[in-house]
């Protein structure tokens, strides 16, 4: 059997195995999952400042910020995120609830080879080269930054 024809094998039984979702009904469940996020959001941005009126709004935001990611960690130790997540696909990894189930769910996972080695070095498995990444590009944006702002 040659090589070509095995490839066309395999592709013809990877296309017959996968899910037959339309591309327009992927979106809209994307849609649907990060507006209802965002929406969730922008609730809890309405009770605190309701209960807290004179808090500024960075404040606000970073209190959103850490209800979101425990609300995330909570949903993925239970399981609810990944049903969400089949569901509404790319909607449900929105920056922070994405980060916050991708460094919970390497957690979860090698929790039984211990806390040094399996959480505390395991965490940030997929999480860190976006870490790595990001503090990196912001280092090189400040200096080009710094650079433009001599003259």
């Amino acid at each position: 059997m040659n090589k070509y024809a095995r490839n066309e094998r395999y592709v013809a039984y990877v296309e017959n195995k996968s899910p037959k979702a339309g591309w327009f009904e992927s979106l809209f469940h994307a849609f649907l999952m990060g507006a209802a996020i965002c929406c969730l959001g922008q609730m809890f941005s309405d009770i605190i400042r309701s209960f807290y009126p004179m808090m500024d709004l960075l404040t606000v935001g970073a209190w959103i910020n850490i209800i979101v990611i425990s609300l995330t960690i909570i949903m993925t130790a239970l399981g609810v995120f990944d049903r969400l997540a089949k569901y509404g696909g790319a909607g449900t990894f929105i920056p922070i609830s994405g980060f916050a189930n991708s460094i919970a769910s390497c957690a979860i996972e090698y929790k039984k080879e211990g806390l040094v080695f399996g959480i505390g070095s395991k965490m940030f498995f997929v999480a860190g080269p976006v870490l790595v990444n990001g503090v990196a590009y912001s280092l090189v944006v400040g200096i080009v930054y710094y650079i433009i702002s001599l003259f």
